[in-house]
């Protein structure tokens, strides 16, 4: 996972976003807290004891979809560009079209939803670069430095 902070970074910055293959590939994107939630709920469940679960979300999206909603979310004029997967990791590299992952087991143990869904997670990453950039240019200001 690195999608979500390299196409935030792309589009403050106005780079080009850039989507590897045709950006139909799948995937699905789980806010931290509501991982560490879950994983909490296992570790007190004696039931969960030597099991193995999914943890995640299993809200679907297309990465070129991911793309384009960094892209409005955040105002960016950048424009989203597609580079062949044998450009960015050489011949031969197949991609999973698909990786979602089934939560049935956590839900029937402990009830697991996430909570917090892909565009919330999107604003918060975007707020959390705006703020960090923005406190890097203040460092950087001639009268903070020694």
């Amino acid at each position: 996972g690195m999608v979500i902070p390299t196409f935030v970074r792309q589009a403050l910055r106005g780079e080009p976003i850039t989507v590897y293959g045709d950006g139909q590939q799948t995937r699905s994107f789980c806010w931290v807290g509501d991982t560490v939630r879950a994983l909490m709920a296992l570790a007190e469940h004696p039931d969960a004891v030597g099991q193995i679960f999914n943890v995640g979300s299993d809200e679907e999206v297309r990465i070129v979809d991911v793309a384009h909603q960094v892209k409005a979310l955040s105002g960016s004029a950048s424009p989203i560009v597609f580079i062949p997967y044998n450009r960015a990791y050489g011949d031969g590299f197949e991609d999973m079209r698909r990786r979602v992952p089934d939560l049935t087991k956590i839900r029937t143990l402990i009830g697991y939803r996430p909570t917090v869904r892909l565009e919330e997670i999107l604003r918060r990453v975007l707020r959390h670069y705006r703020r960090f950039e923005a406190d890097r240019r203040l460092a950087l200001q001639p009268q903070c430095l020694p």
